[in-house]
């Protein structure tokens, strides 16, 4: 178990290794000039020499490339271009509300997930099974911007019963609640079918197993045999699924958080692109890579506890 810890971590490693020299080379060739958009159009040559030498970004690119790496090591993800203000800070600032829009997005679609999964599986075939198959493949196919912009417009528009933007006032728990329903439902509908799909697919093939036909011989009830011995080899793929879909979400959160205006990382990411606040956009992507590697480590690691077989594949 502990050799097979080490080698994931070690591949997480040079997972983000190789995604923080991409992000460097990626944001360094977006266009625009960064010193006049954060020094404005006033601003004298030697202003934006002594600008440009201050942050740096006049060093050769091997350079700035080192530097770079050398202070993500020490925790330092640079300053802020306007306000000087550590990314570090204001990444942690807006980290939370994405990190609770994901959590809410994917409890209740996996739970809705798995339920209609095993439904689908045991119902095989019947008109539940091609209902829920018609509602989940309709689920993956509706993007979740458009899930969005129709939520938004129904239930806070039309019928008034859902806040419609920000994410509630603070320290008020019922009131972030109210703005988590919609945003957490466009985010995590998609996902509904995925799961659904998957747990079905596993579990049909789990139910023709011998130990399941040895499980009816010795008379347990259908709906033991399902949730106690089925379902528990069924759910392998699954948690693979989840750990993969929580990167995702974090990155499709964006969507969310700019059409029901909710702070965030993803909206973060998409403000800073706009003026060219490099700084901020490296430490936030760079972030978020890495709590996409780190799901998908938790994910790998809950697979090999529940399957050992697991472990022998890497």
């Amino acid at each position: 178990m502990w050799v097979y810890f080490i080698k994931r971590l070690g591949l997480s490693v040079v997972i983000i290794a190789v995604a923080m020299s991409i992000l460097f080379v990626i944001t360094h060739m977006i266009p625009g000039d960064p010193v006049s958009i954060a020094l404005g159009p006033r601003a004298t040559v030697e202003m934006k020499e002594e600008y440009r030498a201050r942050m740096g970004i006049d060093l050769p690119i091997y350079v700035q490339y080192g530097r770079f790496v050398s202070n993500v090591l020490h925790g330092d993800l640079g300053k802020d271009v306007f306000s000087g203000l550590p990314v570090l800070n204001i990444v942690k600032s807006q980290l939370p509300h994405t990190v609770i829009l994901v959590c809410v997005a994917i409890g209740w679609s996996a739970t809705l997930g798995i339920i209609l999964g095993c439904f689908s599986a045991v119902r095989r075939n019947s008109i539940l099974d091609r209902v829920i198959g018609v509602i989940t493949v309709g689920a993956i196919a509706i993007p979740s911007f458009v899930v969005s912009l129709y939520a938004l417009l129904l239930f806070a528009v039309t019928l008034k019963v859902l806040p419609a933007l920000g994410a509630g006032e603070s320290g008020d728990i019922v009131d972030q609640l109210k703005h988590l329903v919609l945003p957490g439902f466009a985010l995590g509908l998609g996902w509904v079918g995925y799961i659904a799909r998957l747990v079905r697919a596993s579990m049909l093939e789990v139910m023709g197993e011998n130990f399941v036909r040895a499980a009816r011989a010795y008379g347990l009830p259908e709906r033991t045999i399902v949730a106690r011995y089925a379902l528990k080899i069924a759910i392998v793929p699954t948690v693979t699924l989840l750990g993969v879909g929580i990167g995702n979400m974090l990155s499709g959160a964006l969507f969310a958080e700019i059409v029901f205006a909710r702070p965030g990382i993803g909206k973060l990411i998409y403000d800073m692109v706009l003026i060219r606040n490099f700084p901020v956009v490296q430490g936030a992507v760079l972030v978020t890579t890495a709590l996409f590697v780190l799901s998908a480590l938790i994910a790998d690691i809950v697979n090999s506890v529940l399957d050992p077989r697991v472990r022998a594949n890497l």
